[in-house]
């Protein structure tokens, strides 16, 4: 066993794992964040996407010890004060979600896409996405709902993208 310490959705974590346990695995068990979906096991479906350190990161492709120091964010820790994020809610609101197995990986995604650029366009929205799969959408109503929340976002500072 080794002790992790890390950050997760903003509180200070600090539990002993197993060398071989993967982030995924110490996200669902010990922390119960169940958001966080397993799909394929193998990095090509995008469920278990989170974001770490800002950048969107497939939990099931590394280790919970390779985030030793460092910040995740899971889709429970997007909303803030009992209010969802607005990608969240504009999942919701374009029907961006079918059976919703995908939905947090596509959310992680998008909020990691629009972290990064806040005006993205529609092929930059369809690029971000292309490591998360869905079976049921098609996607139109996922890159919608992107869409949505880039137009609702204030310009960045200088006004310009």
């Amino acid at each position: 066993m080794t002790t992790l310490k890390m950050t997760v959705n903003g509180q200070a974590v600090e539990k002993d794992v197993e060398p071989a346990t993967l982030l995924v695995e110490f996200l669902r068990g010990p922390l119960g964040l169940t958001g966080t979906h397993v799909g394929c096991d193998t990095a090509q479906c995008g469920a278990c996407t989170v974001l770490l350190d800002n950048q969107p990161v497939k939990s099931c492709s590394m280790l919970a010890l390779q985030a030793q120091g460092r910040s995740a964010v899971t889709v429970e820790g997007l909303a803030a004060q009992g209010q969802v994020h607005p990608i969240q809610e504009a999942f919701m609101s374009t029907h961006g979600l079918q059976c919703g197995f995908c939905t947090p990986g596509m959310i992680m995604a998008a909020a990691g896409l629009l972290a990064r650029n806040p005006k993205p366009t529609e092929e930059q929205i369809v690029y971000a996405l292309e490591g998360n799969l869905c079976r049921c959408t098609g996607y139109v109503n996922i890159v919608a709902a992107v869409q949505q929340v880039a137009a609702e976002m204030p310009m960045p500072q200088g006004g310009t993208v």
